[in-house]
């Protein structure tokens, strides 16, 4: 839930009334025109009824979903979920299904259908689980209850207005009925009242839009009062999914007629009107109905000024993209992954673009193959792979583009354990399309049929594709974190077939690679992999703690490919120090976090043979009952429980357990 900016003022009413609503039904929409405070009295709500809760209350803002196939993604985005996979709607589904857990849908008006299919197939698999909505109008869905927001009552209204004006006025009621109560038309009028009054305030609406209901005319009035400057600007910005930030107003908005060193003053005049909103880390951000204000008078410059503010804006994050994987590699992931994240929205909007407008695919498929890092490493591979599969069907040229756009495509379905379609996408890329792949990318592909091999069993076949992958990456001078985590993965194979000096050698010098550079997302497989070797060596106390520093770095980039195979691999850790309670707990944990990943273990018989020795030890000694028991205990509290509870009074020493007194 977002800390709000301003104090909520009234609707005390109101609030109870929709509580009321959501202890009656599982499903409440807030309906009401553009302006009148749906958002706000959600939150107000979610509030008050929070303690009802116990597995939260989360906020999905979908005013930045234009598509319904990202529908299920936005709801992965905002819970504790990974966005992994292509079944999303399932894996939330399960992830739901034994919780109790209030969601807010805020901002459904361009995806009512799709918000509504999403509604009903979580409502029926979560019994526990209560949606509430705002939207312009009714899902229309079995069980849906409407509450219609209506015009703030007249002391509410006076009370907003003093408020928001940050002094007492003498006023009788007359602007707010004139602004039919609409909070935001009572917001952007008190902006005014630093230097009006409130007659002529009132005359001023009476005057210019006597046929214009009150938020439309304080809107426009608010428009009219800007400087030519602001009012460009305004509509300019509109382009903005979301928010934005100084620099890309800069970049995208200013030309000839607004400079570059104007922009800021342009900004903090609207800021001062109420039309944007500032937020911490100097970002800013337009409400939806001034949005769609700002996006009528930006289509009123005609078609061709849209398209060129439109296509700006993709320029300037497919540039942010190409940034982004070229930082990824270096000391600073973390900022790339926050940078990235924020900018979601922008870059959502921007692949939108460029996959529905002619002539632009090519840049689309660059977008979606620049933003791997993100897709693989941050924790949205079943959005990757939506992006991906859309620009790759529609532009089968045989271009740059889409051999990187292959190759990206390839490594999102292995991950996601589609190895057919991952081995076939790469395999176009290194033969079919590589004459016009450039060498990086055909190397990239080599080296992820190495590690399709690995997953499918075939160790014999991974360790030369690795290597011979690493060589033609060592041949054309690159380093990065594919050529590192190449290595990784080799020293995984090595592991596997016994050859563990072979194995520790390489992880160590990945080791040292990673900590030059400032690279700590391929360092928590690093640590994973040396765990695994140390833990078939029997070496229980080193495995346990490179698997807990493997995780907690992976938990940084909300990589959640990572996390669970830490988190299998503890519970093995603990199976072979007896401690089958605690082993089951992080299994149950493991299968929560899979189900929004893919297959278990990727399929591999390889892994699943030890976990399924495993847990045949766990269910002799604690019996079929009671295992089952701290399994469920585990994929119901999740992962930080598990964790927290696996490591209470165990210490490791020589690979025996010992307990704390």
């Amino acid at each position: 839930m977002p800390a709000e900016l301003a104090s909520f003022v009234g609707r005390r009413s109101e609030i109870t009334q929709v509580a009321r609503l959501l202890e009656l039904s599982r499903l409440v929409t807030l309906t009401g025109v553009g302006g009148i405070g749906k958002s706000r009295l959600a939150l107000a709500v979610a509030e008050s009824v929070r303690a009802s809760f116990p597995d939260g209350v989360t906020l999905v803002d979908l005013a930045k979903v234009r598509q319904p196939d990202l529908l299920s993604h936005a709801v992965a985005d905002a819970l504790p979920l990974a966005d992994q996979t292509a079944r999303q709607e399932e894996a939330l589904a399960a992830y739901l299904a034994d919780r109790r857990q209030l969601l807010i849908f805020d901002g459904a008006d361009s995806v009512v259908d799709g918000c509504a299919q999403l509604a009903e197939t979580l409502l029926k698999a979560a019994p526990d689980l209560r949606i509430m909505v705002t939207s312009r109008q009714a899902l229309d869905v079995a069980g849906e209850h409407l509450f219609v927001v209506g015009p703030m009552a007249r002391p509410d209204a006076i009370a907003l207005l003093n408020e928001r004006a940050q002094r007492s006025l003498v006023e009788d009621g007359g602007l707010c009925e004139r602004l039919d109560g609409i909070p935001l038309a009572i917001e952007l009028a008190a902006v005014r009242l630093a230097d009006q009054s409130v007659a002529e305030i009132i005359r001023g609406l009476e005057d210019r839009f006597h046929l214009l209901d009150g938020l439309r005319a304080v809107i426009g009035w608010s428009h009219e009062l800007c400087s030519p400057g602001e009012r460009l600007l305004w509509a300019r910005l509109a382009v903005f999914a979301g928010r934005f930030d100084l620099a890309a107003a800069e970049e995208v908005c200013a030309d000839r007629v607004i400079p570059s060193h104007e922009v800021l003053d342009l900004i903090s005049g609207l800021v001062e009107r109420s039309i944007l909103v500032r937020e911490q880390g100097s970002r800013y951000r337009m409400l939806a109905t001034v949005r769609e204000y700002g996006e009528e008078w930006l289509h009123r410059l005609g078609e061709e000024e849209t398209f060129r503010l439109r296509r700006r804006h993709k320029n300037y994050y497919l540039r942010l993209a190409r940034r982004g994987e070229t930082e990824w590699f270096g000391p600073g992931q973390e900022e790339v992954f926050a940078r990235t994240r924020a900018e979601h929205g922008n870059l959502r909007s921007a692949l939108e673009f460029c996959l529905s407008v002619p002539g632009e695919v090519r840049d689309g498929l660059d977008l979606a193959a620049s933003l791997w890092f993100f897709w693989v490493g941050c924790g949205y591979l079943g959005e990757g792979r939506h992006w991906l599969e859309q620009g790759l069907a529609l532009d089968s040229a045989p271009t740059p583009e889409r051999a990187k756009a292959l190759w990206a495509g390839g490594y999102v379905a292995l991950l996601l354990g589609d190895i057919d379609h991952a081995i076939a996408l790469l395999e176009e890329c290194r033969e079919g399309g590589g004459n016009q792949a450039d060498n990086r990318t055909r190397v990239r592909a080599a080296h992820r049929l190495g590690c399709a091999a690995l997953f499918t069993d075939d160790h014999a076949a991974a360790v030369p594709l690795l290597e011979d992958a690493l060589d033609q990456y060592a041949w054309l001078g690159i380093l990065d974190s594919q050529v590192l985590l190449g290595k990784v993965e080799l020293a995984m194979s090595l592991a596997v077939a016994g050859r563990f000096d072979d194995s520790a050698e390489l992880c160590q010098e990945v080791t040292a690679e990673c900590e030059a550079h400032g690279e700590s997302w391929v360092l928590s497989y690093a640590h994973y992999v040396q765990a695994y070797a140390h833990w078939a060596n029997g070496e229980l106390a080193a495995a346990d703690r490179l698997a807990r520093e493997s995780l907690r770095l992976s938990r940084a980039f909300n990589d959640p490919v990572a996390a669970v195979l830490d988190v299998q691999l503890l519970a093995l850790v603990l199976g072979d120090a007896d401690e089958h309670e605690r082993a089951a707990l992080l299994r149950g944990a493991a299968a929560r976090l899979w189900r929004s990943v893919g297959p278990p273990l990727f399929g591999s018989r390889h892994f699943h043979a030890s976990h399924a020795a495993g847990e045949t030890r766990a269910r002799s000694a604690l019996g079929d009952a009671g295992y089952e028991a701290a399994l469920a205990r585990g994929r119901q509290a999740g992962l930080d429980y598990a964790l927290e509870i696996s490591s209470q009074g165990v210490v490791f020493s020589t690979g025996v357990v010992q307990y704390r007194p």
